[in-house]
């Protein structure tokens, strides 16, 4: 029998996954980490980046996340992003243009690059998890 616990992922849209899980993957700012059955409780700011769910059947959910906060206490790990995208509704296209707006813009010393930059963070993390 597989360990399980509470997880849920929200946005300001609203809830896109309640339901048990084995493990969920995040973007930690400071790096990837994986929660399990029983993990520490932790609060974290997230990045840019995938969020895999491994659900008890063996099946995954991915979702493309652009930031957010994540908590994990007594087996319940709720995630709250900023926006997120389940790999299956990734609009390809729309990515790639993201991806070439943002690289023009990081070619102009005038555009504010820090925008730029993220935005082409969350396009190049569209496109890695649509594939």
């Amino acid at each position: 029998m597989s360990k399980t616990f509470q997880a849920q992922i929200l946005t300001p849209e609203g809830s896109l996954f309640e339901g048990e899980v084995e493990g969920v993957q995040v973007p930690g700012k400071s790096g990837n980490f994986l929660m399990l059955f029983n993990h520490a409780p932790i609060v974290s700011t997230l990045g840019v980046g995938p969020v895999v769910i491994k659900k008890p059947d063996n099946s995954e959910i991915v979702y493309a996340v652009n930031g957010g906060f994540v908590e994990m206490n007594d087996n319940h790990m709720t995630l709250l992003a900023e926006k997120a995208e389940e790999s299956t509704e990734i609009n390809v296209e729309e990515a790639k243009k993201l991806r070439e707006d943002a690289k023009e813009r990081l070619k102009d010393m005038k555009n504010d690059r820090e925008k730029a930059e993220k935005d082409l963070a969350i396009a190049e993390n569209k496109l890695k998890i649509a594939k």
